[in-house]
Formats: C-alpha cells, sequence, structure tokens
C-alpha cells in the first residue's frame, strides 16, 4: 500500500511537470513571463535587495506564471468542450486571462516597489 502511494505521488509529479513544460513550450505569454521573472531576478540579485524583497519578488512571479499556466489549463478545456464560437466559452477565456492581468499588475507595482528606490540611487551616483 505505501509503495503504491509514493508511485502516485511519483506519477503525479511528472504529469505536472509535463503540464508545466508543455505550456512553457507552447504558450508565449508563459515564455515571456519566465524571461520577465528571469530578468527580475537578475535585477534582484544585482541590486542586494533585502531577504523579504526577494520572497516578495519570488512570489509575485510566481503568481504570476501559475495563473498563466491555470489560463492555459481553462483555455484547452474550453476549446475541448466548446470547439466552436460561443459567447459564455469566450467569457470564460477573458475571466482567466483577467486573473493573468491583475496578477501582472501586482507584480508590476511590486517590483515599482522593490526597485523605484534602488534605480533612483543608481540614477543618482551616475550623475555624479
Amino acid at each position: 500500500m505505501g509503495r503504491n502511494r509514493r508511485s502516485g505521488f511519483w506519477r503525479s509529479l511528472n504529469q505536472a511537470w509535463r503540464g508545466v513544460l508543455y505550456t512553457v513550450r507552447t504558450q508565449s505569454h508563459v515564455q515571456f513571463h519566465f524571461v520577465a521573472g528571469t530578468s527580475v531576478l537578475l535585477l534582484a540579485w544585482w541590486s542586494e535587495v533585502s531577504r523579504f524583497e526577494w520572497l516578495i519578488l519570488i512570489f509575485a512571479i510566481g503568481s504570476v506564471i501559475g495563473a498563466e499556466v491555470m489560463n492555459s489549463a481553462i483555455e484547452i478545456v474550453v476549446d475541448m468542450v466548446q470547439p466552436n464560437f460561443h459567447p459564455l466559452a469566450g467569457m470564460a477565456k477573458d475571466v482567466a486571462a483577467g486573473a493573468v492581468l491583475v496578477t501582472s499588475l501586482q507584480a508590476a507595482v511590486i517590483g515599482i516597489i522593490v526597485f523605484a528606490p534602488v534605480l533612483y540611487r543608481f540614477a543618482v551616483e551616475m550623475l555624479y
């Protein structure tokens, strides 16, 4: 019984990774957010943000990418269930995309709060 649970766990983990990799390979928005997230992490490393700021930035990046993956899953299911145009199918896709927009705006505000002081200090140092 214990062995079955472990193999079930690893199978589930493998399927989850397969889903993430599929989304990264096929969805340009997810690719964009991975590149943007990596850029933010490089900027965080360069600007030596605090440990708390690291946590907030990682949370924001993960939220955006998670929302994008969920949006992709919803789009796949809607396309499977309703291959022809239907107003409710379109609205479901729009609502899912709205979740990505909300998390992206949240992440942008977090980025501004974390990096504005750092970039301001850098700009002042460059002038003098």
